[in-house]
């Protein structure tokens, strides 16, 4: 049986109505897609503190967290992916790469053009949808 992994990922969206895209590094599972960033939520954590806890690791920029967004499953050949989205605003600093390739601000009605996780593409589909 796979393993069903518990994911959150953040909606960052800044003053400009841009979205923040992250893309995965080769090294990573599913690399060389783009993704929300964000990461696994730890045994005994609340989606909101796993959230602020991964961006602050990954980013080094702390977030405000608000609504969620989207939620999903999704089936990827080694491990299923629960996919939480919720939507958030940095608070504090600004996004740095550590563990990603690349990260992009991007208008929703382009967020299309990137080539994204399996995972994330129904959040990609609502927040167009949501313009």
């Amino acid at each position: 049986m796979k393993k069903t992994v518990k994911v959150v990922a953040a909606i960052i969206e800044n003053d400009q109505k841009e979205i923040l895209c992250a893309l995965r590094s080769p090294e990573m599972s599913i690399p060389n897609k783009w993704e929300f960033p964000g990461g696994k939520v730890e045994k005994d954590e609340d989606i909101y503190s796993a959230l602020k806890r991964e961006i602050y690791e990954e980013m080094g920029c702390k977030i405000e967290t608000s609504d969620l967004f989207h939620e999903n499953i999704h089936e990827y050949d080694s491990f299923i992916i629960n996919l939480i989205c919720i939507k958030a605003k940095i608070v504090e600093g600004n996004p740095k790469l550590t563990d990603h390739s690349k990260m992009i601000w991007m208008k929703r009605e382009n967020l299309k053009s990137l080539v994204w996780a399996p995972a994330d593409i129904p959040a990609v589909e609502k927040l167009i949808y949501e313009m």
